[in-house]
């Protein structure tokens, strides 16, 4: 016997809350997934007080849904907050895009398990979109998950996954991420006023990468994915180089142009000695929501082709489609809901859970 979203659903609606109401009809129910017999869902709370009082709702939902037929594994966290309001808590006393401090070689981020990069060799191939979505679609199926926007002269990631506010420090040495969509979140974007332009030279963007790696209170971690800026860069030869990678994953579309740069990085982590998980086509299919006519407006099999000559993995497709752009404008991943295009992230989440490399 199978349990269903909706049988989930139906139990989280009998659960109160403090301050009235229940965890469902409250909407504080996230990611939620359901997959053979197990559960997993995130509690989403304002603030550290509030996931404090849940605690008594977590361990009952807990409870009930363990005593279901066809329940195996429950899998519960609660998180706070996804947006901080001004004035809350210390502000870091740090100073982001200082010049690095010395290190004698790659080292590991204390209480994360694996580091895997995204990367592209060009812009505009959606990197950045895929990352935020993977994270999720990676939360949805257990895993505690971190997200690092590298990005540093166009940090998106708050934006598209929802989360505002400047994160706190509350020793004045290690920031704490922001959560959005059960992922700890931390980004450059998040540190200067909106709009504001990074004009800093290299070593200041190594210094700046060195910090939020290491100041910033990561652990417990599964996985922490790394959205990387397009090109092959000082960001790129700094985390190869400083952090103990586990992986790259190459992001690409399906057209010549986009594969000539996605080769070079390709190159470029191997030369650095990151492994190559493998390549993802992005953008590689267009469903017209009128007629249902697929096409393919930048080609297609280009990514699965270049993977073999590279005797890289092929680790899948991603479709082109305007939810993807609208859901990341709103700040919630389109990974995180139903249908198609979030089932083909979760498809590309499970491949890397069942190797080994998430």
């Amino acid at each position: 016997m199978t349990i269903s979203r909706d049988e989930v659903m139906a139990v989280l609606d009998q659960i109160a809350v403090e301050g009235g109401g229940t965890l469902a009809s409250r909407d504080l129910v996230r990611a939620l997934s359901v997959e053979g017999g197990a559960v997993r869902f995130v509690i989403e709370v304002p603030d550290a007080a509030a996931a404090t009082a849940m605690q008594p709702a977590e361990a009952e939902a807990r409870a009930r849904l363990e005593a279901l037929a066809g329940v195996s594994q429950v899998s519960i966290v609660t998180t706070a907050p996804t947006v901080r309001e001004s004035g809350r808590g210390a502000a870091p006393d740090l100073k982001i895009g200082r010049h690095p401090t010395p290190q004698t070689g790659p080292e590991p981020v204390p209480g994360v398990g694996r580091i895997l990069v995204v990367g592209s060799g060009k812009g505009g191939v959606g990197k950045s979109t895929l990352t935020a979505n993977l994270a999720v679609a990676l939360a949805r199926q257990g895993r505690r998950v971190g997200l690092l926007d590298a990005d540093i002269y166009g940090p998106s990631q708050p934006r598209m996954m929802g989360v505002s506010g400047r994160p706190e420090a509350p020793d004045g040495k290690t920031m704490q991420p922001l959560v959005g969509h059960g992922v700890k979140v931390m980004s450059l974007g998040l540190l200067v006023p909106d709009g504001q332009a990074i004009v800093w030279r290299g070593p200041m963007l190594m210094g700046a990468m060195q910090q939020m790696l290491g100041q910033v209170a990561w652990a417990p971690l599964d996985v922490l994915l790394i959205d990387l800026p397009p090109g092959t860069g000082d960001v790129q030869l700094t985390l190869c180089q400083k952090t103990r990678l586990d992986g790259a994953i190459i992001v690409s579309t399906p057209q010549d142009v986009a594969l000539i740069d996605a080769r070079r990085a390709v190159d470029m982590f191997r030369r650095l000695g990151t492994p190559i998980l493998g390549l993802v086509e992005n953008m590689a299919s267009y469903c017209c929501p009128n007629c249902n006519h697929v096409t393919h407006p930048f080609g297609h099999g280009g990514v699965r082709d270049e993977a073999a000559r590279m005797g890289s993995p092929f680790l899948g497709e991603i479709p082109l489609d305007l939810d993807v752009r609208m859901s990341g404008d709103r700040g919630v991943p389109v990974a995180a809901g139903e249908g198609p295009i979030a089932d083909a992230y979760a498809h590309l989440a499970r491949g890397l859970i069942t190797s080994g490399a998430a």
